[in-house]
């Protein structure tokens, strides 16, 4: 329950700081755009990109936030920002976590390709190009439901009981793995991150909880076969093979610099 229970901290957290003016000092603004410790510029590079599509020009403050946020993630952390950070993650993981307990676990209502939020991805970009328009920023769930939450609305408590009906009800995990242009954009992003699960093969037993519990379960494509890092970019690194694992055989893992036998 380790990495669970840092995912919750981390991200309740960071509601918090963005949440309460006395700690505006460290973390203000939104997801979107914000600034750390009143000086240091964040930026979401999927929103950068589509109001450069939209307008064909950027403000140098803006696109200095996107950098940093796409080196953190695209060199170091990889698609953590889902699992970690992002606020629909909450309802998401709550709405599995009813689905297990109603009994609903293998139902699926509507079959979803993984490649689906591929296709939306390429469709907002194209549509922020064409309608001048930064499309998903402008009707993003993860704004509504993180603006809400912070700035105290309850337009997204009607946003957050839809996305959480989807995924209870229609298909699990739709919402993240299956639709998400953002999750999609950092996916693509993270193929080379450093951070990275190990599997080491001779601790396996094949049990395959850790498949049963994944989110993104076709990242694990090597267990029970060979030992291996899970080199795929949808990879969420929210620990929860990890957890489950009782033989040791999955781990986090930056660097391996020992020979491979």
């Amino acid at each position: 329950m380790k990495y669970l229970i840092a995912r919750r901290i981390v991200q309740l957290g960071i509601l918090a700081l963005f949440s309460f003016s006395a700690t505006k000092f460290i973390l203000k603004g939104d997801l979107s755009s914000s600034k750390f410790f009143d000086s240091v510029p964040l930026s979401d590079p999927f929103a950068v990109l589509q109001i450069f599509l939209a307008s064909f020009s950027i403000d140098l403050m803006a696109l200095t936030g996107a950098l940093l946020v796409l080196i953190l993630y695209g060199i170091f952390l990889g698609r953590a920002f889902c699992a970690w950070v992002c606020p629909v993650n909450l309802i998401t993981d709550f709405a599995a976590f009813f689905r297990l307990k109603m009994g609903f676990k293998n139902s699926k209502f509507l079959i979803l390709s993984k490649n689906l939020r591929y296709y939306v991805l390429a469709l907002v970009l194209i549509l922020s190009f064409v309608l001048s328009l930064p499309v998903f920023e402008s009707f993003s769930y993860i704004g509504v439901v993180h603006r809400g939450i912070i700035f105290g609305t309850t337009s997204w408590i009607f946003v957050a009981f839809v996305l959480f009906c989807i995924d209870t009800f229609l298909s699990p995990r739709a919402i993240c793995s299956h639709i998400c242009p953002l999750g999609a954009f950092y996916a693509l992003i993270s193929r080379y991150a450093l951070l990275k699960i190990k599997h080491n093969h001779q601790n396996c037993t094949k049990c395959y909880k850790c498949i049963g519990i994944c989110p993104e379960k076709q990242v694990l494509w090597m267990i029970a076969k060979e030992s291996a890092s899970v080199n795929s970019g949808e990879c969420i690194k929210c620990g929860r093979c990890i957890e489950v694992c009782d033989d040791n055989a999955l781990n986090f893992n930056i660097f391996d610099l020992r020979s491979k036998k």
